[in-house]
């Protein structure tokens, strides 16, 4: 009971210092290096001090058992969750296995969408290589690193990224813990009375994404299709120009048909054409996604040939000059009902995670729309 009793007392303190580290977030950029400093000396109390101590206290015959471990548990899982700062708990490869209440709202991405994807995604893709060598360090157990990373969502402002080994009991393999600080900036209160001014480009952005998804819900419950290939016309329609350069819809999975296929004006129709009569079999992202995967996010894709060749033997993404792609399986109740891969091309920007969010959100609508329909 009297250790019980310290290891509170100690907890206590720790959210005071955590509160008062929350505080010195304003102070000069030439200044955070001592702020960072004092986050990892904190992060280290944690692993090396209050944790121990906690599975101490659990595995001293307590009464109530079990019980008592998932109290514990539950607590520790809610102080992770209301912890003031963007924190998020990484595997060794960098996928996401958790992320609190703060780092949702800072990265702009749900913790359901997140969780399993590597937080790499989030991140620009200049930054990646060095967050997974960084990572991968921190994993086998070379001290903790902190590095500046930008978000694909605001990839103006710089983020300090601080990074700590954590070893979570029973399990053999070192988990990365990873707080996010914004450079220069205050974080919003939990109250939102303080913070940085809204950032109009990253407002626009979402009440574009919120367009094109009102946008996509009119077409689809305007009128009742008769066909699934109605349906994944006006789907095309409301996705091409606007959202993506080109837009290719197959229907099925088994056998998936290629059904629509809308591209650049200023294509020549001959391009078009090719990609119309392509076998989706031969599409390499096509055939993964008709199996059940996941959306696939690429930016510069590395593989020319993931999404097939035309009738001529050229690698459709050189020659439609694409530079990042979103491929979608379009799935209800675990059962895909077709695919719809998207193009962006030239110099406008690539596809970002929040933008892969919302397609993730539509794909289900047209799938609900196509399920009911014969093919």
């Amino acid at each position: 009971m009297v250790q019980t009793e310290e290891f509170g007392e100690e907890l206590a303190d720790f959210v005071r210092r955590v509160a008062e580290l929350k505080a010195a977030r304003s102070v000069p950029r030439d200044e955070l290096p001592t702020v960072l400093d004092a986050a990892l000396f904190e992060l280290d109390h944690v692993a090396d001090q209050l944790w121990p101590w906690y599975e101490r206290l659990t595995s001293n015959g307590n009464p109530g058992g079990p019980s008592t471990d998932r109290q514990e548990q539950q607590l520790l899982r809610a102080i992770f969750q209301r912890f003031p700062l963007p924190v998020v708990l990484l595997d060794r490869e960098t996928s996401v296995r958790r992320l609190n209440f703060a780092a949702t709202n800072f990265t702009g991405v749900r913790a359901g969408y997140a969780t399993g994807r590597p937080l790499t995604g989030f991140l620009a893709h200049s930054d990646r290589a060095a967050f997974r060598s960084q990572a991968a360090a921190v994993a086998r157990g070379e001290g903790d690193r902190s590095l500046t990373v930008h978000l694909q969502q605001r990839p103006s402002t710089p983020v300090h990224a601080t990074l700590a080994a954590l070893h979570p009991n029973g399990e053999p393999r070192t988990s990365i813990l990873v707080v996010l600080q914004p450079a220069g900036s205050r974080m919003p209160s939990a109250e939102g009375a303080s913070g940085p001014l809204p950032d109009l480009a990253e407002t626009t952005r979402h009440a574009a994404q919120m367009d094109l998804l009102d946008a996509m819900t009119t077409a689809l419950l305007r009128e009742p299709a008769k066909t699934r290939a109605a349906v994944l016309e006006r789907a095309a329609r409301v996705l091409h120009g606007r959202f993506a350069d080109w837009v290719v819809a197959d229907d099925g999975a088994a056998r998936p048909l290629r059904t629509w296929v809308l591209g650049p004006a200023d294509r020549q129709r001959e391009q078009v054409t090719d990609l119309q009569a392509q076998d989706p079999a031969a599409c390499p992202l096509v055939v993964e996604a008709a199996r059940g995967g996941s959306t696939a996010l690429q930016v510069r894709p590395e593989d020319p040939d993931a999404f097939g060749q035309d009738a001529s033997g050229a690698p459709v993404l050189v020659r439609a000059n694409v530079t990042s792609l979103l491929c979608v399986p379009l799935t209800v109740d675990g059962a895909v009902q077709g695919v719809l891969t998207l193009f962006r091309s030239g110099a406008r920007l690539a596809f970002s995670m929040a933008e892969a969010q919302v397609m993730d959100l539509m794909s289900r609508h047209i799938a609900l729309a196509l399920r009911n329909l014969d093919r």
